[in-house]
């Protein structure tokens, strides 16, 4: 694990980008940047696209370590080029950001309120071509729409687990117990994800830290004890829906947490914009973030 990226990560203002859409979640991405489905007919034409969205936020002026900390790719952009280099090198010796990985294959149908992730038979062969990238770390998500306790104690034992994986590696997991916005349980069950990681973040090993992505909670300062647990590098909160305005208006009543977002921080950019349009774009994103970020 680099150490300059690990002080970066720990201690550097800004915030984490989310740019892992994956195939569920690339159409809806291109939609909002005003590329309508019909206009691939495969795949890997539409990973294409969405590669050329990447590009152009990844070489933009506005998007550089100095608010952008850390960003998340998806594993069909870690290995494909930015600029002559591959995008977590180029991240990293170009623009000076931490590059992540998303590693989760997606989710399970729900039962007991939540959807777990997926099986990773291949995790431990991931993680070694992430590190052959010069990744620092991965993600994966699992999702919670009720306050079923015997639920969210499944996802966050089925996170740790995997993260102990991932530490073994020399990587840093990004924990990720989403709690859906819409849920009518959200704050409820925000209570029981705060219970079930406090739980299991005590039985890690001395030493051995996690990072955390947590939804914006309804009860301002709820993460609290989990930005100051020795076993938590970072607590970062995504935008999970949310408008760019209401998550940064979230994320600034939430003391030590940054944001990791996603739709809130592509809102607003469209392929028909000018170079100087997109960047003036991007560039007020980025602020906006940033600043609710230093809280």
């Amino acid at each position: 694990m680099d150490d300059e990226q690990r002080t970066t990560m720990s201690s550097a203002p800004g915030f984490i980008a989310a740019l892992d859409q994956s195939g569920g979640s690339t159409p809806g991405a291109l939609r909002a940047y005003g590329i309508e489905a019909g206009t691939w007919s495969t795949d890997e034409e539409m990973f294409d696209l969405v590669h050329q969205l990447r590009t152009r936020i990844l070489t933009s002026p506005a998007f550089a370590g100095d608010r952008v900390v850390g960003t998340i790719l998806f594993d069909r952009t870690m290995e494909r080029e930015v600029d002559g280099l591959g995008a977590a090198e180029y991240l990293w010796q170009t623009k000076r950001i931490v590059p992540f990985l998303k590693v989760d294959q997606g989710l399970l149908d729900e039962a007991d309120g939540v959807r777990l992730m997926k099986p990773m038979p291949d995790l431990d062969e991931v993680c070694a071509r992430a590190l052959g990238h010069g990744v620092f770390g991965t993600k994966m998500r699992s999702l919670i729409t009720r306050a079923d306790e015997d639920g969210i104690a499944a996802v966050v034992r089925q996170q740790l687990a995997a993260a102990r994986q991932i530490v073994a590696h020399g990587l840093m997991p990004i924990v990720e117990p989403e709690v859906d916005i819409h849920s009518p349980e959200k704050a409820r069950a925000e209570e029981l994800v705060l219970a079930a990681l406090w739980e299991e973040l005590t039985d890690l090993e001395a030493g051995v830290q996690v990072m955390l992505k947590l939804t914006l909670p309804e009860h301002d300062g709820l993460w609290t004890p989990l930005v100051e647990h020795p076993n938590v590098l970072r607590v970062a909160a995504l935008s999970g829906g949310y408008t760019r305005a209401d998550a940064v208006g979230r994320l600034a009543r939430q003391p030590g947490v940054i944001a990791s977002f996603s739709r809130a921080l592509t809102e607003g950019l469209r392929v028909d914009q000018s170079p100087a349009e997109f960047d003036a774009m991007l560039h007020a994103s980025i602020e906006t973030i940033y600043q609710a970020s230093l809280t």
